[in-house]
């Protein structure tokens, strides 16, 4: 069941953003936003932690798991650190990730060649 819900609740989660590009003036990079602070922003206001419970991947995986993942870090640090924990908490949260992006952006950037448009 859990894999269902995942499937649906991405695929919601992508569709909205489809219809965004669609039928707005909305450029991909102002979605990537919205939907990072969208996961901050219902993280905080706790109605994001059910739909991770819920779907699992599904939920964590899209943009709006970026906003939860740096949001609940910022959480845990001010729990465990104090309010020096806005400043490193999320970064600390997201570093996995945000290197292993850096690094396959590299990666790929060796084997390809940028084109002019």
């Amino acid at each position: 069941m859990q894999f269902l819900y995942a499937f649906l609740i991405g695929g919601i989660l992508c569709v909205i953003a489809q219809i965004l590009i669609d039928k707005t003036g909305l450029t991909p990079a102002r979605i990537l936003v919205i939907y990072v602070t969208a996961g901050v922003v219902l993280t905080a206001a706790g109605l994001y932690e059910p739909l991770v419970n819920l779907a699992g991947a599904g939920a964590t995986v899209p943009l709006t798991g970026f906003g939860y993942s740096l949001a609940k870090g910022v959480e845990e640090s001010i729990s465990r650190d104090g309010y020096t924990g806005i400043l490193s908490g999320g970064l600390s949260a997201c570093s996995a990730g945000i290197a292993a992006a850096i690094f396959f952006a590299y990666t790929m950037s060796l084997f390809r060649k940028p084109k002019t448009k």
